[in-house]
């Protein structure tokens, strides 16, 4: 059946302007880190794309080493672009990034001209496209000249081969290098990608005061801790869960007697607010505008839909904030 998109999918999705640019971003933008690489079921990463901009998510964040294989999922994504996507591609803002390890050799890693320029070159043939929306340097490099690495992101946008320019994990230190470089070229830094959550808030201390004296959005990413921070581990390690799973980045080891402590004391909390735990987490991460957008992941449809439906309450009592300060400290 040829996919149609839904009608109403921008009745219910909210969407925050990043910085002081023009784009706008869905407050929940979905991320194919996991779940969409060529070890996965391609059905259902499709229906889990197809839900997602059925319910108002514009916002579709890849990597060059997304999958496993690396670049498989860029490659699945390039699949639903010309079968199913092919009608919408101006209503989509599409991500890639480069920074982590791709291919062998001195060339396929880290923030080189080289490697960021011929990196995005093979993710452009990947997804079958003319440019992505936002590319990013996905890491700073110790050992090349930042000037290096952000004159190729601002050669990229000259080529046509990206509109905006992001980068992501880099400190508040770097950032304010980073934006002051680019405001020089001419190539205004459009949003960072930091990790943020409940359970890692380093952004607060300098990097969130960086990005709003500058005008530059955020958008974070693991916002509900790889998972930690939803009611998956209320009761155990489930066998179906990222903490099992041998591809993922979260070990046993993270699901600690003092983190499901925490969590549940958190989930009660989310129950008062008739809320999940992954939708107060999220609500969290969001609460006082500083953040643009959560960067979700997802194995199925039904968490999409459980994730989006925090626009139904994402404001916080002072009251509530403080007993959450005080779980998060404990």
């Amino acid at each position: 059946m040829v996919y149609q998109a839904s009608g109403n999918r921008y009745e219910a999705m909210k969407y925050n302007r990043s910085g002081r640019s023009g784009l706008m971003l869905p407050v929940v933008s979905l991320g194919l880190w996991h779940n969409f690489g060529g070890v996965d079921n391609y059905e259902n990463g499709r229906a889990m794309l197809r839900r997602s901009f059925d319910l108002g998510i514009t916002h579709f964040d890849l990597a060059n080493n997304y999958g496993p294989p690396p670049g498989s999922a860029e490659e699945m994504f390039g699949k639903m672009l010309k079968t199913d996507f092919a009608p919408y591609r101006d209503e989509m803002i599409i991500s890639s990034k480069a920074g982590y390890t791709m291919w062998p050799g001195p060339y396929g890693d880290w923030g080189s001209r080289k490697y960021l320029v011929s990196s995005l070159d093979q993710s452009l043939k990947r997804m079958g496209l003319d440019y992505v929306d936002i590319f990013y340097s996905h890491r700073p490099d110790p050992n090349t000249p930042l000037e290096e690495t952000m004159g190729a992101l601002d050669s990229i946008v000259r080529q046509g081969k990206a509109l905006y320019v992001g980068i992501s994990n880099y400190s508040a230190e770097q950032t304010a290098e980073a934006i002051k470089i680019l405001n020089q070229l001419g190539t205004p830094l459009l949003i960072h990608q930091p990790k943020y959550s409940m359970f890692n808030r380093w952004i607060e201390d300098g990097l969130q005061d960086v990005l709003e004296e500058n005008g530059v959005g955020s958008i974070a990413f693991s916002p509900l801790a790889q998972g930690l921070l939803t009611n998956k581990y209320l009761t155990g390690i489930p066998a179906d869960s990222r903490a099992a799973s041998p591809t993922g980045f979260l070990s046993v080891d993270h699901v600690t007697a003092d983190v499901v402590e925490r969590v549940q004391r958190l989930n009660d909390i989310a129950t008062e607010r008739g809320q999940s735990l992954s939708q107060m987490a999220l609500a969290w991460v969001l609460r006082g505008g500083k953040v643009t957008s959560v960067l979700i992941g997802a194995s199925r449809v039904s968490q999409i839909e459980e994730n989006v439906a925090v626009l139904n309450n994402l404001d916080f009592s002072e009251e509530e904030l403080v007993r959450i300060e005080d779980i998060l400290k404990s």
